[in-house]
């Protein structure tokens, strides 16, 4: 260790003195959650002058075993540290109002409506999640004000003083609240002193040994290792060593370098493994996403039937040809399937050559002209959502001809294929929609496309639903 390093060590300040206890932090979530659930109905049933019966038994039970499954689901029982106070109220206020679904549910199936009092119901729907964000803000606010003091923080060391090392110390100094003290890097590729934030004090404080020196003194709570994967060998001997100190020791794959696409870890056969490019929609979030598609497309299709029948009649006495064009497309997983439109051409193109409609072409009927202009020709798919081959919202699908195209020229197009196509979708009501007479128009549609499918969510659906009857059906592009 040279005189430099021992300066460095002379002058770190002492990190938190409070472990982390995430299981105790999440069995206190669980049993308030189940106190808050039980105890304002129970209040509520009280006040009423209504008696504690079996039937506000059953609904205190179900609602706390279904928000607890969804609550684990959606990270409520995960650590606090990397979340926002705004994203944890909405995912409480989302997880509350799928109990409340379910519950409603039971009811009408059971027909156990008369069974409760309706004000006693609609208050305890809107006082459970209120009090629930407000006992988790408040915690939150507890917290924070405590690793503001220098209780429960937490002193972490960076190995790695390049990317992804330096956007993960930018990402701990954008969120103080997390209560995450960088003592420094370290680095055998960088010198000492050197600051790879030139805005921030941050330095690098020394080499790998004498990060290892530090760790079996026991200065840190955590150690990040953020080296690249060519760095095989220094970090196998580095994690080997390290599992001899008390440090916490996570590893930053080196990953940045991919346009990831909903990356998660997860355990297969006890071994982890990193997704770097997954669907959103695995097991409650596929569900959610089906029984949305489901329950609209039903109410829509209820609405539409007449203007479709009219619509048919008119396409059959415009021109000769079928009323509906079905066309061979890309479903989810890369799966042919047959999307059904209203015909608005001549021509029926479904091989391996399909030519984009382009603004004034001469195999667009009449009627057709409206009905694209319009989007009214694509009413038929929601047909095709109840037959569970597409989704209401969702990328649009491309003829086959088109993707295969399009896949070897745009770095990630094929990824849009991880989920159902929809009707509409994010890129439509940006305005990408129509034709795609240049690369540059293709690849902004693929990478609205792909924010989507990061992004997804039940609020983001309802969102693009709203905004299609603004902007998503008339273009000046679609011709």
């Amino acid at each position: 260790m040279n005189s430099e390093q021992l300066n460095v060590k002379n002058t770190m300040q002492a990190g938190g003195f409070i472990r982390q206890h995430q299981s105790m932090l999440i069995g206190m979530h669980q049993l308030t959650d189940v106190l808050l659930i039980w105890g304002f109905l129970a209040v509520l049933v009280n006040l009423a002058g209504v008696s504690w019966e079996i039937c506000y038994q059953v609904a205190a039970f179900v609602s706390s075993l279904c928000y607890h499954i969804c609550a684990h689901k959606n990270g409520l029982y995960f650590s606090w540290r990397g979340q926002s106070i705004i994203n944890e109220v909405k995912t409480v206020f989302i997880t509350w109002l799928v109990v409340m679904g379910a519950l409603l549910c039971v009811v009408f199936v059971f027909e156990l409506s008369e069974a409760y009092g309706g004000g006693v119901m609609v208050a305890w729907s809107l006082a459970v999640p209120a009090a629930i964000s407000f006992y988790r803000v408040s915690a939150r606010i507890v917290l924070r004000e405590m690793r503001r003091a220098g209780i429960n923080a937490r002193k972490v060391a960076i190995v790695g003083a390049k990317e992804p090392g330096v956007t993960l110390a930018q990402s701990i100094l954008q969120s103080p609240w997390m209560g995450m003290n960088i003592a420094g890097f370290y680095d055998n590729r960088v010198s000492v002193g050197s600051r790879p934030l030139e805005k921030e004090k941050l330095q690098v404080l020394g080499d790998i040994e004498f990060l290892k020196e530090q760790a079996r003194a026991g200065e840190f709570d955590d150690i990040y290792i953020a080296l690249p994967m060519r760095e095989e060998e220094t970090i196998k001997d580095l994690v080997e060593y390290l599992a001899n100190s008390s440090c916490c020791v996570h590893i930053v794959p080196d990953v940045f370098t991919f346009k990831m696409l909903n990356a998660r870890s997860r355990e297969i056969g006890g071994l982890p493994v990193v997704s770097i490019y997954d669907t959103p929609f695995d097991s409650f979030d596929a569900v959610a996403k089906r029984l949305e598609d489901v329950v609209l497309s039903s109410i829509i299709l209820c609405i539409i039937v007449i203007p479709m029948l009219l619509i048919a009649v008119a396409v059959k006495l415009s021109s000769k040809g079928p009323v509906i064009f079905k066309q061979c497309r890309y479903g989810i997983n890369g799966e042919e399937i047959m999307v059904w439109k209203f015909r608005s051409m001549t021509a029926c193109d479904n091989g391996d050559v399909v030519v984009q409609a382009t603004k004034g072409d001469a195999r667009i009927t009449k009627v057709g002209a409206f009905l694209r202009k319009s989007s009214l020709d694509e009413l038929p798919q929601f047909i095709n959502v109840l037959q569970g081959q597409m989704s209401i919202v969702g990328p649009r699908p491309h003829a086959i001809a088109h993707n295969e195209l399009y896949r070897d020229q745009i770095s990630g197009y094929m990824q849009r294929h991880l989920v159902r196509p929809g009707i509409t979708g994010w890129a439509q009501v940006n305005g990408w929609r129509g034709e795609t007479d240049t690369i540059q128009k293709m690849e902004k549609r693929i990478e609205f496309d792909l924010y989507y499918i990061r992004n997804w969510s039940i609020l983001f659906d309802l969102r693009i639903i709203f905004v299609t009857f603004f902007k998503g059906f008339v273009s000046p592009f679609a011709y």
